[in-house]
């Protein structure tokens, strides 16, 4: 295992590389993507199950400006490096990458994943690049959910107690 802040990549490219020398030894890659803005049990429970799935688990961030797209001006709550340094602290990840985009399929292109893992609240039909690994002979998967755990459901209850 590598030590917590190897984990965090800077470059795609440096990351392929790692990438392909771990598959050149016949280790499965999973990648999951999302802005893992407050750590929940829900998270951790998401990501050792997906590690479980292969042999090393590549986890796609969400930059501060991709979350606030996504989840709009309030968000993120944690900036991407104090988001990145707690999700490189977790044993179940093995290396960490920021993107911009709203959606990682331009990562997933780069990586090639043997298997993507997404959670159950996305069908396989709309889970992004999930085509593109399959047509490339990997696997896509959807975990089981922790229900009542989410990052808006814990800032829904944070602003009610306010």
């Amino acid at each position: 295992m590598l030590d917590s802040k190897k984990k965090i990549f800077l470059d795609i490219y440096t990351l392929s590389e790692t990438i392909r020398l771990i598959q050149s030894e016949g280790k499965k890659v999973v990648f999951t993507n999302g802005c893992f803005d407050i750590i929940h049990v829900g998270h951790v429970t998401y990501l050792e199950e997906a590690k479980n799935e292969g042999d090393f688990l590549v986890v796609g961030i969400n930059t501060d400006s991709s979350v606030r797209n996504l989840k709009g001006p309030n968000r993120p709550i944690n900036h991407q490096s104090a988001r990145l340094q707690v999700m490189a602290a977790l044993e179940s990840v093995d290396a960490l990458i920021l993107f911009e985009e709203d959606t990682p399929l331009n990562l997933i292109k780069e990586i090639k994943p043997d298997i993507l893992v997404k959670g159950g609240d996305y069908p396989i039909s709309e889970i992004v690049g999930a085509d593109f690994v399959l047509m490339h002979g990997g696997k896509v998967k959807t975990l089981s959910l922790i229900p009542n755990y989410s990052t808006t459901g814990i800032e829904q209850k944070l602003k009610n107690q306010s």
